[in-house]
């Protein structure tokens, strides 16, 4: 390792997004560990010339630098600066077959290893009632926008999905924890959960998990598997898990944080005759102009853990859908690079990663601003961190960012925590602050046509164009009874 020159630390410290992003990454992304990520999950799958820490690494920048199609030039820069030995051809053949095992453990692994430098945040998401558990929020994804660059997907009509992922959301940080995947992007979610639930409970820590599901999850073999141990459950009722109420126990009333009645009943799952009926806990709220929302949990002392909470915990699980709109959005997952289900699986897992990486960033911004994290936006945020990777890249570039980077060491994970915080506790700006959550106005029908289809601003200005004026349609009569 070449120590670095002067002015490359000077722009490490004019950049300190950009540094504590690659910092992250450089840290989750240890080239031994890679190694051995992909010793332990290539099955029959072989590196050749290309090894699996460098095509991860290439990808990264393909990732955080360009956008969608543009990852191609990002593989020919890396050719010519001579950190890709290979062709171009290879990182899309590796991208395309990289078995679906080996990019589930990647991001598994990779976050466990971030995970040690996350900043928790000082108000749990749980209620008080619930502190004990660790809430975890499950949820599939499929993988649209699949660009048809096989040649069996030409001249199809409608559209192609890659795969199928299921994904599973620490409640408290908002980060992904863990994914599962199957390669048919028509695949059904319940058959990936004991897959997801194996890899979350695989993750250290000691605290059972509080599973939070939609009315999907709610199946009997699923809800068995999420209250196993020490762990429970809170999911959405589905009816076709039938309800029996047990007569012994007396149903109980109340009204919840945001004053609506719900109403809260002691039964089972399942008819007696069913050997896999679940004994639960039944609350029914009562909301004006929908539906009534009942929810279905394996917490049965109403005492300890009160229906209001449970409900509060029901209503956060939207998080996760929250997650992969941003997700979707930020890293443009709507320009996929590879054409394969495999590929599609890989890109999916390293963009949740980077999303990670991008909370942990927002919440040491928001600790060294005293805000609260859910105020700063994560797409401006993450738009000023694209523009500081940029300008790093062009002034330090690739080859000697390894060594800007390795000159500084940490010891153990503390120490770590201490750099990012002296380095991103001055840099709030203004420009990050999240917008205040407005409720969209309902579209009006148009009040009237533009003569011939068209006219300009100029002329509707000025009151010179000419309307058609939109007469509303008259209802249709209802035609009388015929005689019988």
């Amino acid at each position: 390792m070449s120590a670095p020159i002067d002015i490359d630390v000077e722009v490490c410290r004019r950049l300190p997004l950009a540094d504590s992003v690659l910092r992250l990454l450089n840290y989750a992304t240890d080239d031994a560990f890679l190694s051995d990520v992909f010793e332990k999950h290539r099955g029959r799958c072989f590196e050749r010339e290309l090894p699996f820490s460098l095509f991860v690494h290439l990808m990264g920048d393909a990732l955080l630098g360009h956008r969608g199609g543009s990852a191609h030039q990002a593989f020919r820069h890396a050719q010519e600066d001579g950190t890709l030995e290979t062709s171009v051809q290879a990182m899309y053949y590796r991208l395309g077959t990289l078995p679906a095992e080996v990019s589930m453990g990647f991001f598994s692994e990779a976050t466990a290893r971030l995970d040690a430098v996350v900043l928790c945040p000082a108000t749990d998401t749980l209620p008080a009632s619930l502190s004990d558990y660790r809430g975890v929020v499950v949820d599939g994804k499929k993988l649209k926008y699949l660009t048809k660059r096989i040649k069996l997907f030409h001249g199809l009509k409608g559209n192609v999905y890659g795969a199928k992922l299921l994904v599973a959301q620490d409640m408290r940080t908002g980060q992904a924890l863990a994914v599962e995947a199957e390669i048919d992007g028509e695949a059904a979610d319940n058959p990936l959960v004991p897959g997801v639930v194996a890899r979350v409970r695989a993750l250290p820590g000691s605290r059972p998990r509080l599973w939070v599901d939609d009315r999907a999850f709610c199946e009997f073999k699923t809800l068995r598997l999420m209250s196993e141990g020490n762990d429970a459950f809170v999911a959405r009722y589905h009816s076709k898990c039938k309800f029996h109420p047990d007569p012994a126990v007396p149903a109980r009333t109340g009204i919840d944080d945001v004053k609506r009645a719900f109403r809260e009943e002691w039964g089972w799952l399942g008819a007696p005759a069913n050997k896999n009926r679940i004994r639960v806990r039944m609350i029914t709220v009562t909301r004006p102009d929908k539906e009534p929302l009942i929810i279905v949990t394996s917490l049965m002392d109403a005492d300890r853990h009160p229906a209001r909470d449970l409900l509060i915990v029901y209503r956060h699980r939207w998080g996760i859908e929250t997650m992969f709109q941003r997700v979707v959005q930020t890293f443009d997952l709507r320009h996929l690079i590879g054409g394969t289900p495999q590929a599609t699986i890989f890109q999916a897992a390293y963009c949740l990663l980077l999303y990670n990486i991008m909370l942990t960033i927002r919440d040491y911004v928001a600790v060294g601003a005293e805000r609260e994290p859910e105020t700063v936006s994560p797409h401006l945020l993450y738009g000023d961190i694209v523009a500081e990777l940029t300008a790093w890249m062009e002034v330090i570039g690739p080859a000697a960012t390894i060594d800007v980077l390795k000159c500084r060491v940490f010891n153990g994970a503390a120490d770590f925590q201490r750099y990012l915080r002296e380095t991103l506790g001055t840099v709030w700006t203004e420009r990050w602050a999240k917008a205040k959550t407005t409720k969209r106005q309902p579209k009006k029908p148009p009040r009237a046509y533009l003569k011939g289809g068209h006219s300009s601003a100029d002329r509707i200005l000025r009151g010179v164009h000419k309307e058609i004026p939109i007469k509303p349609k008259k209802p249709i009569p209802l035609k009388p009874n015929s005689p019988t």
